[in-house]
């Protein structure tokens, strides 16, 4: 076998034993356990807990048949190459070797996947986002941003709910949250909070070059086992009547909910037709925040993606998108970087997402990282 696909048989087989250490070596106790408990007769008397065990065990499933998946392609390629090369059909070892190269890259992201093991990774997500320094164009780029992000999401095959917007007062907006449904959501989306900066030629008639600036914050949709406490005495709630999208979805009553929590400022509001919907909705949000900021506080040293806090301006920015006087996205805390920002701005993200949850595994901080570039 030549060198160069031996060295990526060594690579797919390190990415192999970190899968198999993700899994752990009660993997398939841990799924005879699941089975025996799904055939339980009384297991949909709890709805939510059984739901909760049929996406644990789904969970554990695929992340068996992927490395059980790798390992078959793994040895066939192997064999295929030494058979090739036994009967000297260059063909069939080239087909092989190249099997093998697009093997390291599936068995690389599948690695990366596997990371996701905070303590809410698999969970949805709230994904809010705000403008910043920057006037109408911070709005418009707020816009460019919410975009982008639905975009990621339904490349994923991810459900995308809004929850609440407030529009620019001449362009675009000023604030959206959505609420990102789908395996590893968070996982995913975490490495975005921070804040985000365009430089472009205005397209509001100024012919100059501007530079705007909002901020993305992700948060995880708690689950009910996870219990979150919120004293009555530390909220307000307000009713107010939200501007629906015009003709019969227009909201005619006092329906929307803005929950207001004093002690940290954390305010949410869901603009729903139904204000019991809304009450729920908006607790929700409130209760997922508290719960980011308790993650935040346990992890604050190795917290990468949370470095970049505060106003959404010049210094705190973790992500620059340049379309003038050149094109260029950078990632400040990882360096990685590409030429193609429209494809970024269409949800080209994975790479960056990928880049970033590598260097959190690492345990770099960001002047580290750009100290090795």
């Amino acid at each position: 076998m030549r060198a160069e696909a031996q060295n990526n048989v060594e690579k797919i087989r390190k990415s192999l034993d970190l899968l198999q250490q993700r899994l752990g070596e009660e993997a398939g106790f841990k799924l005879e356990e699941f089975n025996a408990r799904v055939e339980d007769p009384n297991l949909w008397d709890d709805p939510a807990a059984a739901q909760k065990l049929m996406r644990e065990r789904q969970q554990l499933v695929d992340a068996i048949e992927t490395k059980d998946g790798i390992a078959q392609e793994l040895e066939d390629n192997i064999e295929l190459i030494e058979l090739g090369e036994m009967e000297e059909d260059d063909e069939v070892v080239a087909e092989a070797e190249a099997a093998l190269a697009a093997l390291v890259e599936k068995s690389a992201k599948k690695e990366l996947e596997a990371l996701l093991d905070g303590e809410s990774d698999g969970n949805d997500s709230f994904l809010e986002i705000k403008s910043g320094a920057g006037g109408t164009e911070a709005c418009d780029w707020a816009s460019m941003l919410a975009r982008m992000y639905v975009r990621w999401a339904e490349k994923r095959g991810f459900e995308v709910e809004l929850q609440e917007e407030q529009p620019g007062t001449e362009a675009g907006i000023k604030s959206v949250t959505y609420q990102i449904k789908g395996k590893n959501a968070y996982g995913w989306l975490k490495s975005e909070s921070g804040t985000h900066r365009l430089v472009r030629i205005s397209p509001f008639g100024k012919g100059t070059r501007e530079t705007s600036f909002a901020a993305v914050g992700a948060y995880p949709v708690i689950d009910d086992n996870i219990e979150i406490e919120v004293n009555p005495a530390d909220i307000r709630i307000d009713t107010f009547r939200s501007s629906g999208a015009g003709g019969q979805h227009v909201n005619t009553t006092d329906s929307a909910v803005r929950i207001t929590h004093h002690p940290t400022g954390i305010v949410v509001t869901s603009s729903e037709k139904s204000q019991h919907q809304n009450r729920d909705i908006a607790m929700k949000a409130l209760k997922s925040r508290l719960y980011q900021m308790e993650l935040d506080r346990r992890n604050a040293e190795v917290n990468a993606l949370h470095e970049a806090k505060g106003d959404a301006g010049w210094g705190n920015q973790i992500r620059s998108y340049v379309l003038q006087p050149y094109q260029m996205v950078k990632d400040l805390r990882t360096n990685h970087e590409t030429a193609d920002t429209s494809g970024v701005l269409d949800g080209d993200l994975d790479p960056f997402m990928e880049a970033t949850l590598a260097l959190q595994v690492a345990g770099k901080s960001r002047a580290e990282a750009s100290a090795e570039d």
